[in-house]
């Protein structure tokens, strides 16, 4: 094959690739998954660990915490940061999605037309020739 027509090939196939509606829909959802991380880290640094450290005030807020020569303050954080967002990628995922699939399936399949109606009734004649 003319290398030429090899890449143009190899583009044409990238492209496609490229081009397709579930690879543009999984860059839309990484774009908007970074933007909703960066929401979730501004919620729990500024006004759910802050509430947190009411009961242990110290100069620099929770990321001072210490059990013994162990920082456990800025693990707490990055801790309660996994469980927002975790919590909503479940909300999102099975309940929503999970919605949407089961409403899916429960959809009844479409009538046959008379032409696939025909087509059943012959295949089902051929099968009960053969046994």
């Amino acid at each position: 094959m003319d290398p030429t027509k090899k890449l143009a090939s190899f583009a044409e196939e990238f492209r496609n690739f490229a081009l397709k509606g579930s690879v543009i829909d999984l860059a839309v959802g990484v774009v908007i998954g970074a933007a909703f991380t960066g929401i979730v880290n501004s919620l729990v640094k500024n006004i759910i660990m802050p509430i947190v450290s009411i009961p242990i005030p110290s100069k620099e807020g929770y990321t001072s915490w210490h059990l013994g020569p162990v920082l456990v303050g800025q693990f707490l954080g990055d801790v309660v940061n996994f469980l927002i967002v975790a919590f909503a990628l479940f909300l999102f995922i099975v309940k929503f999605l999970g919605w949407i699939m089961r409403t899916k399936k429960e959809a009844p399949p479409p009538s046959l037309t008379k032409d696939q109606e025909l087509l059943v009734e012959i295949r089902d004649l051929l099968k009960n020739q053969r046994t």
